[in-house]
């Protein structure tokens, strides 16, 4: 441990976090110490996101610089012309976000590489959308996401404008692990640079003409007939989603006045996720954004998350407030796009969509209708954009994508998910929707009764406990005679229904029964634990998805569920009947001490 301060006290360029390092060790506050300087913190696919403090395990300047310096010998590296081709930085309202975005120019500018350093506030669809503008070699934004004000977080985008995967993620942390000496001590000098060039209007201008071309030509609405309410919880989205509307030729929205500005403190949220409940469930929607749309008379509340590439929202269905499910808001959009494609008289067999394999099979089910492909890939945008970009390469249009976490991409000009695109479309459709005479919700009923019912029950169970959840996953993989042919032992049952197939994406387990005869897995494997079973009824139409994960970030148990039919309440009633065998036969809740939320 004396050696790990050691080398932070020699390294570190902030006289800040240097003061307290060196008072954590005066005051041999070891526990601290130990938490903050024993691990790194790694760097994944996600790229960097921790806590803002001293420590190599937390988020902070001299961790910045290291790892924008070992980015920039990896890029330098492998992408052709990297130093002539440009990064692209930018960075949201959070505390320390403005001087890490500077300080990782600084690390590029040092190299002799040309950096796009965005002046001001943006929200992160700009950099994957600046990186392809400019045909730039990489994309780095400073940024947390919905994350707890405390924390920021380092993303990085690969020259094809789309979150890294592997082999990047790895390349780029070991290239790390060879320039941890700082060879840039400040930022003073990054905006005089010559290398550092300010193009942030003309891609802000070049932007908001792609949301243009999201502006559905067939749809005829009235801007004014419809009034929505809009939160961006205090991050940097207002002024991009009010720009949208002005596009697509709304009047202006009521914004809810308290979470309009970017306030890095987030004072009126306890979680700056509209996914959360407690924010866009209760909180959010139930308290300040429902009081400023009751106060108008609205009909919806829309809602992005601070760094605006997330959406979510709410309808007012005779005096109550309901919130739609990332997957609900999923369906929406991928049959508003069918329709919109459907009507340019396109070949609908060109038409593909694509979906985390933890997201609804209802677009599976709308795909199989309509005649468009559907392809499912593993979590995560960086999976999706790449997955667009095969199918692209494959001859198909991909317009559409999506995530339940309330993600999702439109167009061919951002392969990542975007808040300000999904609030425009939202919009139009509530608009369009209206100008028939019916709205969101119902336009969403009679989608159920086209291509079935659908319902998810997604939640999670808490294990702190590594050597229990890997005990839970291997009573999982033994416990039944599902697979047995091919000397495996899945469970054959659950919430009184058929396993008919399983899907194991776990590294060293991978195992598909739906795959003879290799039985090998289509989509990539995973470290973390990973499993999916699909079930159905012997005596009706019932039948049930259900993931299991664990969590990269946090210490969960993910349950992925949905049940579908053609009668609402036997799916509904069914999905508690599973959850409850999950709980109880699987996971062994009460016995394992597995908290639930």
């Amino acid at each position: 441990l004396e050696n790990l301060v050691k080398e932070w006290l020699r390294l570190d360029p902030n006289e800040s976090t240097r003061k307290d390092v060196e008072h954590l060790w005066n005051n041999n506050a070891i526990g601290e110490l130990e938490r903050r300087m024993r691990t790194r913190i790694e760097f994944g696919t996600a790229g960097l996101r921790g806590k803002m403090e001293a420590g190599w395990s937390r988020m902070n300047d001299l961790i910045v610089i290291q790892s924008s310096q070992g980015l920039c010998a990896y890029v330098l590296e492998h992408v052709e012309n990297a130093a002539t081709r440009g990064v692209v930085v930018g960075h949201d309202h959070r505390h320390n976000s403005e001087r890490w975005a500077q300080l990782t120019a600084a690390a590029f500018i040092a190299n002799n590489v040309k950096v796009y350093l965005h002046n001001g506030l943006v929200h992160t669809p700009m950099v994957p959308f600046s990186v392809k503008a400019l045909n730039a070699a990489c994309g780095v934004m400073i940024t947390a996401s919905h994350n707890p004000k405390q924390d920021n977080g380092y993303k990085v985008y690969w020259e094809n404008a789309v979150q890294i995967i592997g082999p990047h993620d790895v390349g780029i942390a070991q290239s790390i692990m060879q320039h941890l000496e700082p060879r840039v001590h400040s930022a003073s000098q990054v905006i005089e640079s010559g290398l550092c060039i300010d193009c942030t209007e003309e891609m802000k201008k070049g932007y908001f003409h792609s949301l243009s071309n999201l502006r559905a030509k067939m749809l005829s609405f009235d801007g004014a007939s419809v009034t929505f309410v809009n939160t961006s919880m205090h991050g940097v989205g207002d002024p991009f989603a009010s720009r949208a509307f002005e596009i697509a030729g709304f009047s202006p929205y009521t914004p809810v006045k308290e979470q309009q500005h970017p306030d890095p403190e987030f004072p009126t949220v306890k979680f700056p996720n509209p996914e959360e409940k407690g924010n866009h469930r209760l909180t959010c929607f139930q308290d300040l954004a429902i009081a400023t749309a009751n106060a108008k008379g609205a009909s919806y509340v829309l809602a992005q998350d601070p760094d605006a590439d997330r959406f979510s929202a709410a309808e007012n269905c005779d005096g109550k407030w309901v919130t739609f499910t990332g997957d609900q808001l999923g369906t929406l959009f991928a049959y508003h796009v069918f329709e919109t494609y459907k009507a340019s008289s396109k070949p609908i067999g060109k038409l593909a969509m694509v979906a985390s394999t933890v997201s609804s099979k209802m677009i599976e089910a709308m795909a199989q209708i309509e005649g468009f492909r559907f392809v499912d890939c593993l979590t995560g945008f960086k999976f999706i954009g790449n997955t667009a970009l095969d199918l692209v390469q494959a001859g198909y249009e991909v317009p559409f994508g999506y995530e339940e976490a309330i993600g999702y991409m439109f167009g061919s000009e951002i392969r990542d998910k975007d808040g300000v695109a999904a609030t425009m479309v939202f919009a139009q459709l509530a608009a369009n929707l209206r100008a028939r005479g019916t709205t969101v919700s119902a336009h969403l009923q009679e989608l159920y009764r086209r291509y079935g019912y659908f319902e998810t029950s997604n939640s999670y169970f808490i294990c702190t406990d590594p050597l229990v959840i890997e005990n839970i996953f291997r009573k999982i993989r033994s416990s039944g005679d599902m697979g047995s042919s091919q000397g495996r032992s899945y469970p054959s049952s659950i919430g009184g229904l058929q396993i008919r197939s399983v899907v194991d994406l776990t590294e060293g387990h991978g195992y598909d029964s739906t795959n003879a005869p290799t039985y090998q897995p289509k989509l990539p494997l995973s470290l973390g634990h990973m499993i999916q079973f699909r079930a159905s009824s012997d005596s009706s139409d019932s039948r049930i998805v259900l993931t299991i994960r664990t969590s990269g970030t946090e210490p969960k148990i993910k349950y992925y569920l949905e049940g579908s039919g053609s009668n609402r309440q036997a799916v509904h009633s069914l999905l508690g009947g599973v959850v409850d065998d999950l709980a109880e036969d699987w996971m062994n809740a009460a016995e394992n001490g597995l908290g639930r939320p």
